[in-house]
């Protein structure tokens, strides 16, 4: 799902237990960060509290137990996509800094209400939003000025994400800001991939024999 999360309008088509401590690159630890950006901690706290908000949202979107069991199934990377995109976000923060791009409320506003109209009004919205890209109803706002900010950047960049290139002149863009801004992850949750500005999954194969081993013993 993370490669859907964000910046779903501009970049649909090119995008979501290991150690109890992070350790960023001058080897300073981080208890309970999930990640580090530019020097500051996404903690497991909010990370666990953003997951919470799309669970409940999710939970009131459905009708009865076993619908949101299915939701459930159907989105069990959350919490790593969740992870993706609020550093993503904070990757696309960068880069559009460095461009001189800014977005206004007005900005905000006007994205929304265009999007209300196409949807059939607010909570038709808040439905899509929640359901193909994981996002709360309490973070839509959030969620469109990061689209435009994405929209914004790739213009001011004379990228045309409709073309390879453009989609690499903006994917320069974000993987020089990764750069500038030494993303770590908590192992847990993977590592992050600078030339891609995306999230990957950690090779843990001890993980599945002790799974497996766990499973064989409570059977």
């Amino acid at each position: 799902m993370h490669r859907r999360r964000r910046t779903a309008l501009v970049l649909s088509a090119a995008i979501v237990a290991a150690a109890p401590l992070l350790t960023a690159c001058g080897g300073e630890a981080h208890p309970g960060a999930a990640a580090v950006v530019g020097g500051q901690r996404i903690t497991v706290a909010q990370l666990e509290s953003r997951v919470n908000e799309v669970r409940t949202a999710q939970r009131a979107a459905t009708t009865d137990d076993a619908q949101y069991e299915q939701t459930i199934a159907k989105t069990g990377s959350l919490t790593r996509d969740t992870l993706h995109s609020l550093v993503l976000d904070r990757v696309l923060d960068r880069a559009a800094k460095d461009a001189g791009v800014s977005v206004t409320r007005k900005d905000a506003q006007q994205m929304r209400t265009a999007l209300e109209q196409q949807a059939g009004g607010t909570k038709a919205l808040e439905s899509a939003w929640l359901q193909q890209y994981g996002v709360a109803p309490g973070r839509l706002d959030d969620s469109l000025r990061t689209e435009i900010e994405a929209q914004k950047l790739a213009t001011t960049l004379g990228a045309d994400m409709n073309t390879v290139n453009g989609k690499a002149a903006f994917w320069k863009a974000m993987s020089e800001a990764s750069k500038k801004l030494h993303v770590t992850l908590n192992p847990r949750y993977g590592t992050w991939d600078v030339q891609k500005s995306s999230r990957v999954d950690a090779k843990t194969p001890w993980l599945r024999e002790v799974t497996a081993t766990t499973t064989q013993q409570t059977a």
